[in-house]
């Protein structure tokens, strides 16, 4: 088993469940070892996540042959009580992001025109 890249010590914004389904919803046909690698988690970890995703009815997965392919529920809501009637689907627009999203470079700040920031 490979070793788990140097873990982060702190907190995060992101969970390691939000990353796992963020990493399916990426790519349904991704392996346990390459969702692992991606979040940083053991291969251990991840099969428990994915658990606790599939009893809680946000994911759900079939066997095709030696592959796994999952499927997300995109309107099962958020467990929290402060997203209440936010869907997962919310969650992962913010978290999933297409190629060329990934590749562009940050978008500059932009100051707003100095007349615009003066009180008259």
């Amino acid at each position: 088993m490979a070793a788990v890249p140097d873990s982060h010590t702190g907190w995060t914004f992101i969970t390691s469940h939000a990353r796992v389904l963020a990493a399916i919803a990426d790519n349904p046909n991704i392996r346990i070892r390459d969702i692992a690698a991606h979040c940083r988690l053991t291969e251990r970890a991840v099969s428990r996540i994915i658990s606790d995703l599939e009893q809680n009815g946000y994911l759900s997965h079939t066997r095709e042959g030696r592959q796994n392919t999952y499927r997300i529920d995109p309107d099962k809501v958020l467990r929290h009580p402060a997203e209440a009637g936010l869907p997962v689907a919310s969650l992962l627009s913010l978290l999933v992001q297409d190629e060329t999203e990934r590749t562009r470079p940050p978008a500059a700040h932009t100051q707003p025109p100095a007349d615009a920031t003066t009180a008259k």
